[in-house]
């Protein structure tokens, strides 16, 4: 290996509204038009119900809590998280959409903690308030000098990727994409005259060309590329066969990492031909603590991933997690059992995908290569 090693922090769906806008500072319109539940206050009342009171207004800070200190040990990181929420005030519901989410941009401070290098926009919630929500939502992160990839007021916008640079000209370059499976209408697609989500209508190898065509146009020696993808369901373990083929093609044609989410809870992870694929990295911030339904997935169990890799080959060199659990609208560490849970489920569920999930003397979980892992690794693609 040459230069030092290019760290990413990854993570899944950063839900910063309903329940967690209206705890704190400046809560928003708490009116819901959802089938069961009109006020986003009833989302804290049942997280209270759960886990005690929470303190209103909480600081920015809160809902991040123990997540903060590992993000500040690892400071050189490379910070990509899924935005999850339209940043808005707007009141124009998108018709034929049970859930909807906004976060009241004086709230933006709670995003802007956690210094996010890039804000993945191409998911299922950004276009819940319209399009004039989304354009507010643009302009919301661009005035707060937070970048965004997968969504923008025009397509060649909404296809650009974020380049976050690297010591000596590298770079890190983040393109994101939204399928149907996680729940983006087709019609948010972005359009040369229309603003909205990069959006792929499947995983299809037609789809795993065109992206990999754009990756190999933007990428330079000594760039790292990651896909960003919301896609699939959001419980259980099951990896269709048609997102490992639609996977392995964009790594076969030049991307580094797949940054999979829109599941719930942590999904299976793959080390293909000595590349990171993570299939679904879970919620790391909402309001869903008190929601009954779907226990046995442990959705309150969260995992920060730090992904350090090689700059020269883009190849993972290694995967430590940080276990979490969500309490009182807060992110606090996984007790024992329950990181001790996460790291049996996990790898029980990605048996034959080329690692094992292994426990940290610090209390991490890490991604070990077996011997598939290692063969694949090994393994040369084109131009690499």
């Amino acid at each position: 290996m040459g230069a030092d090693l290019v760290t990413l922090c990854l993570c899944g769906d950063v839900m910063l509204g309903r329940g967690v806008d209206q705890v704190l500072p400046h809560p928003g319109d708490p009116a819901l038009r959802e089938p069961h539940i009109d006020d986003a206050r009833i989302y804290v009342e049942l997280a209270e119900a759960v886990n005690g009171p929470i303190p209103r207004p909480v600081g920015f800070a809160w809902p991040w809590g123990d997540a903060l200190s590992i993000l500040d040990a690892y400071a050189q990181a490379v910070r990509v998280v899924n935005l999850e929420t339209a940043v808005t005030t707007s009141g124009a519901y998108a018709p034929g959409k049970a859930i909807h989410y906004r976060m009241n941009p004086g709230n933006l401070p709670c995003l802007a903690v956690a210094r996010p290098d890039v804000c993945v926009l191409a998911n299922n919630h950004l276009l819940d308030f319209g399009r004039a929500g989304l354009t507010e939502t643009l302009d919301t992160l661009a005035a707060a000098g937070l970048s965004t990839a997968g969504a923008g007021r025009d397509q060649d916008e909404a296809r650009r990727p974020v380049a976050v640079p690297l010591p000596e000209g590298r770079r890190v370059l983040v393109f994101a994409f939204g399928m149907p499976s996680s729940g983006v209408p087709p019609d948010w697609a972005a359009a040369p005259d229309r603003a909205g989500v990069d959006f792929v209508p499947e995983p299809s190898p037609t789809a795993a060309a065109a992206i990999t065509e754009r990756v190999r146009r933007a990428k330079r020696p000594g760039d790292i590329a990651v896909a960003s993808l919301h896609w699939g369901s959001n419980w259980g373990y099951f990896i269709s066969r048609e997102q490992i083929v639609f996977a392995h093609a964009l790594i076969d044609g030049g991307v580094d990492v797949v940054h999979g989410h829109s599941s719930h809870h942590p999904r299976p992870i793959e080390i293909y031909r000595g590349h990171l694929v993570l299939y679904g990295c879970g919620d790391m911030i909402d309001d869903y603590e008190g929601i009954t339904g779907y226990e046995e997935y442990r959705g309150d169990l969260r995992l920060l991933y730090l992904a350090s890799l090689d700059p020269d080959s883009g190849r993972l060199a290694a995967l430590r997690m940080a276990p979490l659990r969500i309490q009182r609208l807060r992110l606090r560490h996984a007790a024992p059992d329950d990181t001790e849970w996460l790291r049996a489920t996990l790898d029980r569920a990605g048996r034959g995908l080329g690692g094992r999930i292994r426990s940290a003397p610090d209390g991490m979980l890490a991604l070990v290569a077996d011997r598939a892992g290692r063969t694949a690794a090994a393994t040369p693609r084109p131009g690499s």
